[in-house]
């Protein structure tokens, strides 16, 4: 319900009017207009992978037991308190009280227990599963309580379980139903889909948050054109483009009626090798790739220098994250990288493809990666398939090298643990490193922050240079805004979930 709202027409702050909800009080309605750049690849929590698909979900649709607030900090979501045994084995999560579905159905201990379950599924094969690694099993020892026993303590649990949306039971072995038909417990609900046009998502009256959504909808408009969208949020046609790049941004900077927010970003930019087969199952030929780099070139030519130099965490992460001055391989030396090549041994000319994200900042990059690993004796072929086949030859190991954005966590361990384990869930490079696998597994049950710490330093010095990833750079994430929106805070891991606090005035 949205209170204390003028009846009025909100087309210059891109929202639109409709009719109020049945039983609702007298209040404007407003459709917020979003406009963002890709269709999503399908709308399944436990499934996608794709930026475009996490921002349609992720706080809007979708909710965790836990929640990550905009200063990364974890708290309550569905479960409104915890208790934790002394051995850090077992949790006990008491759920809210009167939370519902988007269907009308109570959410209940039975429905977390069975999208805990979901994830941990070999049919779903959910990129998930490794954030429940440690966990033995769970159970609903009533409607209001689920208890999880873990084989050894989990120090990123609390952060993981904020990912992990809870859906209705009955999804347990259903790979298709909410791809296209999400049903979740967030402020907002499904409404619509037209392929490459829109999503409409409607106000959730029942929401359990009082008072919240203070927006009757959102329509996020698909507009892959960014000059249309600029046009657009200019002119008040949209009120919003989240999670916009730096070009983007620029050419906004300073337009009357426009604001912006900006935060650097837990996402990273990255070269990815296929460790599995030649050549780059040699990890002399990936330092050699890692030295070619120039990244402060990368970041004025692609991102237009807003962004960072980044090793395996963000600097974003000032708990975690290591210098990438302590990194040598990360000093451009073009002499340097030439000798590894020639020391790797592996048979000249080198030419790979590259398979690149099609999106325009990624191309951009893939470019300047190509020049930069040209002049080092490596010739890179680079090739943009769409979205849906970028992802499929992702998942399958697939490539040579991939240029691609991947998303970052709070804990490093949600990174960390799929990406580089052997055996991880979304560990596509077939990397597997024995010290790096007990050094992570160390980590995971460590309760002491700073031996933790200690380990993930070892962790990303044994990445940086001859790791399965070469990490590029962290850039500042920007969202553009009519100036009359207020209420929406960015969020460096790409949550929209904010927009349930958002509102337009006149």
């Amino acid at each position: 319900m949205v209170r204390n709202a003028l009846r009025a027409t909100f087309l210059a702050a891109g929202a639109v009017l409709t009719a109020a909800a049945p039983g609702a009080s007298p209040a404007l309605a407003q459709v917020l207009e979003l406009a963002i750049d890709q269709s999503p690849a399908g709308l399944d929590p436990h499934i996608i992978t794709a930026f475009a698909s996490f921002m349609v979900v992720n706080g809007t649709i979708y909710e965790g037991l836990t929640a990550i607030d905009k200063d990364l900090r974890v708290g309550p979501g569905l479960a409104e308190s915890w208790t934790v045994s002394p051995d850090g084995k077992s949790y006990a999560f008491k759920l809210r009280p009167g939370v519902t579905f988007h269907n009308g159905a109570p959410m209940e201990a039975a429905d977390v227990v069975a999208s805990l379950k979901r994830v941990m599924a070999k049919e779903i094969a959910s990129p998930l599963a490794s954030r429940l690694a440690a966990v033995e099993s769970v159970a609903a020892p009533d409607a209001g309580t689920v208890e999880l026993k873990l084989k050894e303590p989990s120090a990123p649990l609390l952060t993981s379980l904020a990912t992990l949306a809870i859906v209705p039971r009955g999804f347990e072995a259903d790979k298709d139903g909410l791809q296209k038909q999400p049903v979740g417990t967030g402020p907002f609900k499904f409404k619509e889909w037209q392929p490459n046009g829109f999503i409409a998502l409607a106000r959730n009256d029942a929401y359990w948050r009082k008072g919240l959504p203070k927006l009757d909808g959102v329509k996020m408009n698909i507009v892959p054109e960014s000059a249309t969208r600029q046009v657009g949020v200019g002119s008040g046609q949209y009120a919003m483009l989240p999670n916009i790049d730096a070009a983007t941004a620029l050419q906004l900077k300073g337009k009357p009626g426009v604001k912006l927010a900006e935060t650097l970003e837990l996402a990273y930019t990255l070269i990815g090798f296929n460790t599995a087969k030649p050549p780059f199952d040699n990890p002399k030929l990936r330092e050699a790739v890692n030295t070619a780099l120039n990244r402060d070139e990368i970041i004025q030519a692609a991102l237009f220098g807003a962004g960072v130099p980044g090793g395996p965490l963000s600097p974003a992460l000032k708990d975690w994250a290591t210098d990438v001055k302590e990194f040598s391989c990360y000093k451009h030396d073009l002499a340097k990288a030439k000798a590894l090549v020639k020391d790797s041994g592996v048979a000249q000319p080198i030419s790979v493809t590259m398979t690149v994200l099609p999106r325009q900042d990624i191309k951009d990059i893939a470019q300047v990666v190509q020049q930069q690993l040209g002049a080092a004796g490596i010739k890179v072929e680079l090739k943009t398939p769409e979205l849906g086949q970028f992802i499929q030859d992702w998942r399958n190991g697939n490539f040579d090298l991939f240029a691609s954005t991947n998303a970052g966590s709070p804990d490093p361990d949600d990174y960390f643990y799929r990406t580089f384990r052997t055996g991880g869930s979304t560990n596509v490079f077939k990397y597997s490193n024995p010290e790096v696998d007990a050094l992570l597994d160390k980590a995971r049950a460590n309760q002491n922050p700073a031996s933790r710490k200690a380990q993930y330093a070892q962790v990303q010095k044994a990445l940086a240079c001859d790791g399965p990833i070469a990490h590029l750079a962290y850039g500042q994430l920007f969202t553009a805004m009519r100036s009359n929106v207020t209420g929406f805070e960015i969020m460096s891991n790409r949550s929209l979930s904010y927009l349930a606090d958002t509102t337009a005035g006149k």
